[in-house]
């Protein structure tokens, strides 16, 4: 037949395991004075602006995916197979439209095309606020 303890007596348990640990606690303190005293550092905008600067800095290099999004458009198996050089394939968006720029997938701006020395740029003319990209990442 068990026996179902008290309240009290579970109080008792409770308050012999946390003097126990207190002492453990304190034994090690002993030991190694060093980790008494935690060490903690001023908090200030400046130090948060050095951080935040050398946190960007870790960042900076890693390459990401740009791409400028033209237009899309849904094509049946049967007319892709038809596809050959000099076919045109018509797309959703229109002539003069705002064109998306994406990283990694990701709408950062909008922009318009434009050629320079013989090659396609893009003209940026609404980029998105960064409170809206990682609203928009957070989804």
């Amino acid at each position: 037949m068990a026996i179902d303890p008290t309240d009290e007596q579970i109080m008792d348990d409770w308050g012999a395991a946390m003097a126990e640990q207190s002492q453990a606690e304190a034994s090690v303190l002993q030991e190694n004075p060093a980790e008494q005293t935690p060490v903690f550092t001023e908090f200030s905008a400046k130090n948060k602006l050095h951080e935040t600067q050398n946190d960007i800095d870790f960042i900076l290099d890693i390459p990401v995916q740009l791409t400028v999004e033209l237009g899309r458009t849904k094509i049946a198996i049967k007319n892709l197979l038809q596809l050959a050089q000099g076919s045109v394939v018509e797309l959703d968006g229109l002539a003069g439209e705002p064109m998306d720029v994406l990283v990694n997938g990701c709408l950062i701006a909008q922009g318009e095309v434009v050629v320079v020395n013989d090659k396609f740029g893009i003209r940026l003319t609404d980029i998105i606020t960064p409170a809206e990209r990682i609203r928009k990442i957070n989804r």
